[in-house]
C-alpha cells in the first residue's frame, strides 16, 4: 500500500506555526517515502467555523510550498458515514445519551482527572436511560472493553510510533477506564466528534501514516479502541514535538502573532517559516 499522509486543520482561527511544522513534517515524510499528502478540513464544528479561516488554510500552505490532491475532503460533507458508524455501536450497545454541561461534570468531580477529552466522564448519565436524539452520545468504555473479549485482549492491542525510532506501544485498560473513560462520540449539537469522525475518515482515506502533535499521543488509545469497534485499519503514528512560546506553552489560533499570514504580511519566506520551526530543508 502506498504511504499517505494527511494534516487536517479545523478552520477556526489562522494557522499559526505549529501547524507550518506539522504539515511540513507530514509533508517531508511522503514525499521521504514516494507517497502522497492530503488535506483535509476538519469543519464540523459549526459554531466556530468560518470561510475565511478555510480559504487561509489553502492559501497559507500553498506559500508554503506544499501541495495536495483535490477534492480535499470536508468533515461537514461526511455526517451520514459518521452516522453510520455511531449506529453500529448503539446496536452493539455500547452507548448512551448524556445531558451533563461541562459545568455539570466539573461540579461532580473531585479531584478531577485530565485525560485526551478534558475531564475524565464521572458516569452520571450512564444508567439513566436518556433519548439519544437530544442528547450528547458517549462511548461506555467498560462496556467496549467487554465487547472486545476483556482486559486481557484488550491489553493486547498495540500502535505503532516512530517518532523515535519504531516502538510499539500496547493498550491498557485501566487506563482507558480511568484516563479516559466514557469519552464523546456524538456532540448534541453536530452528530459527532474528533474521536469518531479522525478515525473514519482517516480508515475512509487510506491514511497509512499519522503525522500529528505529541498532545494528541494519549488519545491514540481511544483511537485505536475505535478502530477496533469499527473494524478500521490502524495507521502508523508520528506524534513530533510542539512548537512552544516563549513561557513554553503550546501555541493557539489566538495567538495571531505567531500566525503564518503575519509572518507573510512581514515579509517572510517559506524558508524563514522552515527555519523558525527547525526544519533545515
Amino acid at each position: 500500500m502506498a504511504h499517505l499522509e494527511r494534516f487536517a486543520p479545523s478552520p477556526t482561527g489562522y494557522l499559526h506555526l505549529g501547524h507550518a511544522f506539522s504539515a511540513l513534517t507530514a509533508w517531508k515524510h511522503a514525499q521521504a517515502a514516494d507517497g502522497v499528502f492530503l488535506l483535509r478540513i476538519e469543519d464540523f464544528d459549526y459554531n466556530r467555523v468560518r470561510v475565511e479561516f478555510e480559504q487561509a488554510i489553502y492559501e497559507d500552505l500553498h506559500w508554503l510550498g506544499l501541495d495536495w490532491p483535490e477534492p480535499v475532503l470536508r468533515q461537514s460533507d461526511n455526517l451520514t458515514v459518521y452516522a453510520a458508524a455511531l449506529n453500529s455501536l448503539q446496536e452493539m450497545g455500547l452507548t448512551y445519551a448524556c445531558e451533563c454541561t461541562r459545568a455539570d461534570i466539573k461540579a461532580a468531580t473531585s479531584p478531577p482527572v485530565l485525560g485526551p477529552d478534558g475531564i475524565v466522564y464521572p458516569g452520571t448519565c450512564r444508567n439513566k436511560g436518556l433519548a439519544s436524539n437530544e442528547n450528547t452520545i458517549r462511548l461506555n468504555m467498560n462496556k467496549a472493553i467487554e465487547h472486545l473479549g476483556g482486559a486481557s485482549m484488550v491489553n493486547r492491542l498495540h500502535f505503532t510510533e516512530t517518532n523515535d525510532g519504531e516502538l510499539h506501544y500496547f493498550l491498557d485498560d485501566n487506563h482507558l477506564l480511568t484516563n479516559c473513560g466514557d469519552i464523546i462520540l456524538a456532540r448534541r449539537d453536530v452528530g459527532t466528534s474528533y474521536h469518531m469522525a479522525v478515525v473514519i475518515d482517516d480508515a475512509a482515506q487510506n491514511v497509512t501514516h499519522v503525522t500529528r502533535g505529541q498532545d494528541l499521543f494519549e488519545a491514540t488509545q481511544i483511537h485505536r479502541i475505535l478502530q477496533e469497534l469499527l473494524g478500521l485499519q490502524t495507521p502508523i503514528y508520528c506524534h513530533h514535538r510542539l512548537i512552544l512560546d516563549k513561557n513554553g506553552k503550546r501555541l493557539a489560533k489566538r495567538d495571531d502573532s505567531r500566525a503564518i499570514r503575519k509572518y507573510r504580511s512581514d515579509g517572510a519566506t517559506a524558508q524563514d517559516i522552515r527555519a523558525m520551526v527547525g526544519l533545515d530543508w
